[in-house]
């Protein structure tokens, strides 16, 4: 009869097979630059258990690079992310709705920005896969959070084949480029969560995507005063840096305190956006000062893909106050984090986001 200690020793894993088996998946190039988890077709065959979709729909496509990605395809690349079988419906809505995103369909993946997708997850599905849904919303610590991101990053490398210094074109990139998964806080939040804003009734798991180009922080923890929390928003929406286009769309995301003073004050999430579309910009003076001048110069409503101004558009006055936002689209009103101190985040928006939220598969246990 074998005892408990041997049992226990024979059941262990051989740490140097483990090894050998991740600098394989090194070697072909695989990975991100971290240890991905080596995959056997079993352990995909559960990731594909958990949704009725064709292993080989395609699921989304590149044209410019000719590569497509499918649900099999998928499967491999959140396992090796990391990933419970679990996620992977949340994987799926995940690129679903970052798919819905022109500038990720078109050459984002490819920018000089490097940009990041944004991936806010709503619902029951929070809970249920044990989401971080608190304080720290956009640090480590939580697996969902963390692996999620990284499987979308895999499938752009591996089934698109987006990879540094050959198609992708960053010329220094987005720190957390493949790691932005946040659950908003619902329970704390005064307002709607972002998902019925996108198209999905309450209670529903959904989860909405779309490029950034930076996360900038709101630290305005002196103030009860609403109008001037907006006012060191507004400022850093407008501030010069990102301004290279017409608009520049931004997302809000706001910790509880700042939400819920806000909400205290009489805002909705409506009046919270049309409060900073009026006040959210530079005089053209600025613009001008700065090397920005070429912004002034494109069509009222244009909307160009390059840098070039028009000739034709009609001059202003240096005390012309350029507003950067011009609908409540561009400005999608978040809440995630902790009720521990007024510090919010600003995040630029990489071309314009859908608007639609994708609802997580049904399948999730």
């Amino acid at each position: 009869m074998t005892d408990a200690p041997s049992q226990a020793a024979a059941a262990a894993p051989d740490p140097d097979e483990a090894q050998r088996a991740i600098e394989y998946c090194y070697q072909q190039d695989w990975s991100d630059g971290l240890p991905l988890v080596p995959v056997s077709t079993p352990l995909v065959d559960q990731f594909l258990a958990t949704t009725s979709r064709a292993p080989d729909e395609i699921i989304g496509s590149l044209e410019q690079v000719g590569r497509d990605c499918t649900v099999y395809l998928a499967a491999v690349n959140a396992a090796m992310a990391g990933c419970k079988p679990e996620y992977f419906p949340v994987v799926l809505a995940a690129f679903d709705a970052l798919m819905r995103e022109r500038a990720a369909r078109g050459g984002g993946f490819q920018s000089t920005s490097g940009p990041a997708p944004l991936i806010v997850v709503n619902g029951p599905v929070r809970h249920e896969l044990g989401f971080n849904t608190a304080g720290g919303a956009f640090g480590p610590g939580f697996r969902p959070n963390m692996t999620i991101p990284r499987a979308i990053g895999l499938i752009v490398r591996n089934a698109f084949g987006i990879r540094e210094h050959v198609l992708g074109q960053a010329t220094q990139g987005v720190p957390g480029r493949w790691s932005i998964c946040i659950a908003e806080n619902e329970e704390e939040s005064p307002w709607e969560p972002l998902a019925a804003n996108a198209g999905q009734p309450g209670g529903v798991s959904a989860v909405s995507a779309t490029l950034t180009r930076t996360c900038e922080f709101i630290d305005n923890r002196a103030t009860p005063v609403a109008e001037e929390v907006l006012r060191d928003f507004a400022d850093t929406i407008g501030r010069l840096g990102p301004q290279i286009f017409p608009q520049t769309p931004v997302a809000l995301v706001l910790c509880p305190e700042h939400a819920q003073q806000f909400a205290g004050a009489g805002y909705s999430k409506a009046d919270v956006q049309n409060w900073l579309i009026e006040h959210s910009g530079r005089t053209a003076g600025e613009m001008r000062r700065a090397g920005k001048g070429h912004v002034l110069r494109f069509p009222v409503g244009g909307n160009q893909p390059g840098f070039g101004a028009s000739a034709d558009a009609e001059p202003v006055s240096d005390e012309h106050f350029h507003r950067v936002l011009t609908q409540p689209g561009q400005i999608p009103v978040i809440v995630a984090g902790a009720k521990t101190a007024g510090i919010s985040m600003v995040v630029r928006i990489f071309g314009e986001w859908s608007g639609i939220a994708t609802p997580v598969g049904e399948k999730i246990k």
